[in-house]
């Protein structure tokens, strides 16, 4: 887990080393063990008042895939310097008229064990015809439990955040029958 510190270490890096034309304004800088995910806003497309919703939809999508067109080569050489930098990968992602979309982003396996409950629930899944596999069904399950419990999660970081500050305090680990330095 990120402390608050390194994440605000890596936001600056960010904030500083994107050229200015990339992001009207950068938004989210997140990571976990894989990958670092850089999000920015650029601005809308200019329409005509009273324009359908489905014009400004199709007119932001046209917009972020010019943006990702136009920015490749600044975005690559940025993460070049980054991956070497970090040891992680890096994803860009933006934010346009109130959609938001990722580029290239990293689809990390995550192995596990079930018992025949747990299948069950994914085989239903998959035969209802929410998912494919029980790989997709597992990934429907978390984006679920993720957008159902957005407050509970934050709070269980946070509390993860202040056992990392608490440890950092504390006196240099010995192993065993070995003194503290």
């Amino acid at each position: 887990m990120v402390t608050s510190e390194q994440l605000e270490k890596l936001r600056g890096w960010f904030a500083g080393r994107l050229p200015e034309d990339v992001y009207e304004r950068l938004l989210d800088v997140t990571v976990d063990r894989e990958e670092i995910t850089v999000v920015g806003r650029i601005p809308a497309p200019q329409l005509p008042e009273g324009a359908a919703a489905a014009e400004a939809r199709a007119a932001a999508r046209g917009r972020i895939q010019e943006f990702r067109e136009r920015t490749r080569d600044a975005r690559v050489a940025v993460t070049r310097e980054a991956e070497e930098r970090f040891g992680k990968k890096v994803s860009w992602g933006v934010e346009c008229g109130g959609d938001r979309a990722l580029f290239t982003h990293v689809a990390a396996p995550v192995m596990t064990r079930l018992r025949q409950p747990e299948r069950q629930v994914l085989d239903t899944l998959v035969a209802g015809g929410v998912a494919r596999s029980r790989s997709d069904a597992l990934a429907w399950c978390v984006r679920l439990v993720q957008q159902h419990s957005d407050t509970w999660l934050t709070d269980l970081r946070d509390s993860l955040e202040h056992v990392q500050h608490v440890r950092a305090q504390g006196p240099d680990r010995a192993g065993p029958g070995e003194e503290p330095t």
